[in-house]
């Protein structure tokens, strides 16, 4: 009788889909939402993202805030081009450097930022809502712990 009982939770954890399809559907659903949430500011999610990485760290080299913002070194030179001429960004020589370019976050880039910090805070809450504070720390804290563990 225990195989049968057990044949059940076997076969689910068989069919079960894996952690790595689980973490690819959210990413994907995360930026469908986001995008639609940035529409009216005219920028796409990857986008957004790296003007937040600039927003943390600001004047990165255009290879740095690609690394940073989960994009390749030719898709980041179109997006600076984007976001420059849109006024979210500016490029300047690095002092260390000459012949180097520092990217930064310029006062139109941090005014879009200021105006979609509560619509992005409600997805995210939207995304945690019914997990309560404890476990969406946890999941904060495992989801930074597995990106670290992949590095």
């Amino acid at each position: 009788m225990t195989d049968a009982v057990a044949q059940p939770a076997d076969q689910q954890a068989r069919t079960a889909p894996s952690l790595l399809y689980l973490v690819k559907r959210t990413e994907q659903v995360v930026r469908a939402r986001l995008e639609q949430v940035l529409k009216p500011a005219g920028v796409t999610a990857l986008q957004y993202t790296a003007l937040t990485v600039l927003e943390r760290h600001d004047g990165l080299t255009a290879a740095q805030l690609a690394r940073d913002s989960f994009v390749a070194a030719q898709s980041m030179a179109d997006m600076v081009r984007t976001l420059e001429a849109r006024g979210h960004v500016d490029r300047r020589p690095n002092p260390a450097n000459r012949r180097e370019l520092l990217i930064g976050l310029t006062e139109s880039g941090r005014r879009l930022l200021a105006e979609y910090e509560q619509p992005v805070r409600e997805l995210e809450q939207r995304m945690t809502d019914g997990l309560g504070a404890d476990r969406t720390a946890e999941l904060r804290a495992a989801l930074d712990h597995t990106w670290r563990r992949l590095l």
